[in-house]
């Protein structure tokens, strides 16, 4: 029999012709504490169910592993809709997976309630179908056959997504009859797909994921005001009907992008008017915290805001945080020995308090500025003074955190959360991640204003996410109203920008696996050019053309 000599782990190996990843995965598993999910045959992604060719040189991706959690959590998506189908058939046509709420999916069965001994039972027959470790096999169909398979077992939704696809063909992947389309990779069998819980939540239910231990099922945390504001993007885009990525290309193909800018902008605006309205509602409020993850629009969102106070008789005032950073030899620094911009003890935080509690006792204060390129403070004159109808508008990471504005009254602060909240879906069963749009949102903005390409982008986006969870996201739930900075029409027209950047990360290089998804992702939309966007937009903030000093 024929032998292929392979490099496994850095090891030379031989197999024979015929032989799949999954028995070569099998041999290693022991050496790896988390399941094997795909293997990386030099900077290519491939799925277990594939066979070993001459020369490849074998890496495994983990559970653990970001591009491996993903692959874990759609492949759960389909062993939950096989569940459904066995408990009663052509079930899975009502399910709804819709978004992420903490490390799980939000899902929703039309005209059923999911209450806790159906989801007793839907459980028990999901470990099931794990137990029996089943293969999940994928077809290719040309892209009409699938439309038309779509259309007839009911998801008019990824059958309206397939028919903007450009290429010709589809792969499809079939557990035991119950036949998907998913955007990415998927697990060869059931067998891996042990570590999940379903539970109870509002009119619907969470399917629950492991988090950094990917064999425990991490605890749900509730995130109320996350979920109000995600559940009233997305009642409003289904209201309008645009709620899924094929809805939006119809819309768009049919010469509607402009009502969609102009409707999206609209409701934002109004919005941001509410916000407005309830804050000179109460005139003790006089610190405007505003924090959110990168890439949320929070510098444009910051302007639009204070416009809309003045229009009410109020004068806002900005301070950036940034303006308090210690001096760069005083900076903390993280666990590889880097300056760590992102926490707390990287701000002068007894004077950045000592100012604000001056500033509110009706003193004049001077405010440092922040000399990026120095990496020193300094005074530039820039003193203040606050009257009675002057409000400060503060804006930065830690504003959330109590621990940043301890000795400021509670009732003088107003804290508004803001994060890009993707309210569209690829299609019933594929969640839009939001963590996407706002990194094609920096991938953009960063060529524009820094000169940076998409490979230094991507390549930092990991420190930028790992700040996220530990400076922003836990105290998320402490504002006193969370803001959706997401357009329904934005990765339609970051794609101008994005895919050419995209394009130009060679194959060798580390960030190629990001980049490839990416591009993946953003081919399911087709493009909006950016005139008919106003130059107030939170959109311009990314793509140039603002109005605002952004």
């Amino acid at each position: 029999m024929e032998k292929l000599n392979v490099k496994v782990c850095g090891e030379n190996k031989s197999y024979d012709a015929g032989t799949t990843y999954a028995e070569v995965a099998a041999e290693y598993q022991g050496k790896f504490n988390d399941d094997i999910m795909l293997v990386d045959i030099e900077g290519g992604l491939k799925e277990l169910s594939k066979k070993v060719t001459e020369g490849d040189v074998i890496e495994f991706v983990t559970a653990k592993d970001h591009i491996g959690r993903k692959t874990y959590r759609r492949s759960v998506s389909l062993l939950l809709q096989k569940a459904l189908d066995n408990i009663e058939e052509g079930l899975s046509q009502n399910l709804h997976v819709m978004y992420s709420i903490g490390q799980g999916y939000f899902c929703k069965i039309k005209d059923r309630e999911c209450n806790k001994d159906f989801l007793l039972k839907l459980k028990i027959e999901m470990l099931r179908l794990v137990d029996e470790d089943i293969p999940l096999k994928k077809e290719t169909l040309h892209v009409e056959e699938a439309i038309a398979y779509f259309e007839k077992i009911g998801y008019q939704d990824k059958a309206k997504l397939l028919k903007f696809r450009r290429s010709s063909s589809v792969n499809i992947y079939d557990l035991d009859g119950t036949k998907d389309y998913f955007f990415g990779y998927m697990v060869n069998r059931t067998g891996l797909l042990s570590y999940f819980d379903l539970m109870e939540y509002d009119d619907g239910f969470m399917l629950l994921f492991p988090d950094k231990n990917t064999k425990l099922v991490a605890p749900f945390e509730e995130r109320k005001k996350f979920y109000e504001t995600m559940k009233e993007s997305s009642e409003w885009s289904v209201k309008i009907g645009i709620d899924t990525v094929g809805a939006l290309n119809e819309a768009i193909s049919k010469g509607k992008a402009r009502d969609i800018i102009l409707m999206q902008e609209a409701l934002m605006e109004d919005n941001i008017g509410n916000i407005a309205t309830e804050i000179v509602s109460d005139s003790r409020r006089k610190c405007i915290l505003i924090a959110g993850p990168s890439s949320s629009g929070k510098t444009s969102f910051s302007h639009r805001l204070s416009n809309q106070l003045r229009a009410r008789g109020i004068t806002p005032h900005p301070i950036p945080l940034d303006m308090y950073y210690l001096d760069h030899e005083f900076t903390p620094l993280d666990d590889e020995g880097k300056p760590d911009y992102e926490c707390l003890e990287a701000l002068d935080v007894e004077l950045f308090n000592q100012n604000i509690t001056d500033l509110l006792s009706g003193k004049k204060v001077e405010i440092p500025a922040y000399n990026f390129k120095t990496g020193k403070r300094e005074y530039k004159g820039n003193f203040l003074q606050i009257g009675e109808n002057d409000i400060l508008v503060i804006e930065g990471i830690h504003g959330l955190n109590d621990k940043m504005t301890y000795a400021i009254p509670n009732e003088s602060k107003y804290k508004i959360y803001i994060s890009a909240l993707t309210q569209l879906s690829i299609d019933e069963h594929n969640p839009l991640p939001t963590t996407d749009g706002r990194l094609l949102r920096r991938i953009v903005r960063d060529a524009r204003t820094r000169g940076s390409s998409a490979k230094e982008t991507i390549g930092m986006w990991k420190s930028v996410r790992r700040g996220e969870e530990n400076y922003i996201f836990p105290f998320q739930e402490k504002a006193d109203v969370v803001f959706n900075s997401a357009t329904l029409y934005e990765m339609a027209v970051l794609k101008i920008y994005a895919e050419p950047q995209l394009f130009a990360i060679k194959k060798n290089e580390p960030e190629y696996k990001e980049a490839k998804r990416l591009l993946k992702l953003l081919d399911y939309f087709l493009p909006v050019p950016p005139e008919d966007i106003a130059n107030n937009s939170l959109v311009r903030e990314f793509i140039g053309g603002s109005i605002f000093p952004v």
